[in-house]
């Protein structure tokens, strides 16, 4: 029960990057309100470049004083209805230039409380399966997540694809796409309670007062960041993640942006490979779970890396849109491996009293250059006026960080 409550809000946080960050909603903002697409390539890059900064300084104190306070349960909650909130204020975004400031503040907001709200989901993974079994556990949810965002998705695509949108919703304001933000937002606070009532936090009595929790946490991470020299093989990975991850999380934010703008897709068109790389993506991360436990989770990532950089490379020199879904599906089934198993990786190498810390630098470590991927992709598609300059990018960001993990040893499975 407690591991299908944990996996279940994968199933349900999932339904934000797939429908705001990466299919429709950057989409509507990049072809509906920014002047045009290259424009809004890089006003979505700016964006997610302050986001990743927030969250680069928030989540390793985050992590911290949630440890010392025993408070994840709840600082969980708080993230979830931070992130559902500002999401549903994309309804009021309408397709005018005007709307930008509103959408990127809102979608900005909602990126932060989504990442932080993964430090204090990912650090309960330990609460629910035993270290053996953190690759399947980890592996088989985040497969959960895909199929919830591919779900969420298709209801998306009920508003988007009709000629007469349901509830008499108007295509000319474009509400037909501004009202999956209230999907997502709905879809969210639905599905996101069982781990709240299934893992909750210790009794009160037992919990400090928030003040004496930050400043425990706060003198925490900087005993963790001082001891990373004395821990090669975790400071070796928290600087691959850094590189690899900032590619991942590049890619997500832009790559409806691309197609749309490169393999010319429509809003549509969109949705449908969205639907279909949530297939191949849940395929896959669901299939290296059941292995990833005897391969190890190191290796499963440098496979996962080495197969990314490989079809993304093809995806920038390519043409013609049946290339790009051939292509494009085909990457998606090392998307869900390479982030599955690095969360497995980091449960493994975490003592149990601090996990949540750890994960902390698991989120800085994926978020303190978050804001470089999205900054060098907008500053190249600035300088080149290509959006295939711009994304090709995040290659550069994967090799990196996966030559970076080559030379870290597996930690023992216990």
């Amino acid at each position: 029960m407690k591991t299908l409550s944990w996996a279940l809000y994968d199933w349900a946080n999932s339904a934000f990057p797939t429908v705001v960050s990466t299919f429709v909603i950057a989409a509507y903002f990049t072809q509906g309100i920014a002047p045009d697409p290259v424009t809004g390539q890089a006003q979505w890059g700016w964006m997610q470049t302050l986001a990743g900064i927030a969250i680069a300084v928030l989540a390793p104190v985050a992590g911290a004083v949630a440890d010392a306070g025993g408070r994840r349960r709840l600082m969980l909650f708080i993230c979830t209805v931070v992130t559902a909130a500002a999401t549903a204020l994309v309804w009021f975004a309408t397709p005018v230039p005007a709307s930008a400031p509103l959408l990127l503040v809102a979608v900005g907001i909602a990126t932060i409380g989504f990442e932080l709200g993964t430090v204090f989901y990912n650090s309960m993974l330990p609460l629910v399966a035993t270290p053996a079994r953190y690759g399947r556990v980890s592996g088989l949810a985040w497969g959960l997540g895909y199929a919830g965002g591919l779900c969420c998705l298709a209801i998306a695509l009920g508003f988007a694809m009709p000629e007469h949108p349901p509830f008499g919703l108007d295509r000319g304001a474009a509400e037909h796409l501004r009202a999956t933000a209230l999907v997502v937002a709905a879809w969210m606070l639905v599905f996101g309670w069982p781990v709240l009532a299934v893992l909750p936090d210790p009794p009160a009595a037992e919990r400090p007062p928030w003040g004496q929790a930050a400043r425990a946490g706060l003198a925490e991470v900087g005993a963790l960041l001082r001891a990373l020299p004395r821990r090669p093989a975790l400071a070796r990975f928290l600087v691959a993640r850094l590189f690899y991850t900032d590619g991942l999380n590049t890619l997500f934010a832009f790559g409806a942006i691309f197609a749309a703008g490169v393999y010319g897709l429509s809003f549509t068109e969109i949705m449908i490979f969205g639907i279909a790389l949530n297939v191949t993506a849940g395929l896959g991360a669901a299939l290296f779970a059941l292995i990833e436990d005897r391969i190890g989770s190191r290796r499963t990532v440098l496979i996962a890396l080495a197969a990314l950089v490989a079809l993304g490379t093809a995806l920038v020199l390519a043409s013609g849109q049946v290339v790009f879904w051939v292509l494009a599906l085909l990457l998606g089934i090392f998307v869900g491996p390479a982030q599955a198993a690095s969360r497995a990786l980091m449960a493994r190498m975490a003592p149990p009293d601090e996990v949540t810390a750890h994960f902390g630098l698991f989120a800085l470590s994926g978020r303190v250059t978050g804001f470089l991927g999205p900054a060098v992709l907008a500053a190249v598609t600035e300088a080149t006026g290509s959006q295939r300059a711009g994304m090709a990018t995040v290659l550069v960001f994967l090799a990196v960080g996966g030559a970076i993990l080559a030379t870290m040893r597996e930690p023992a499975a216990t």
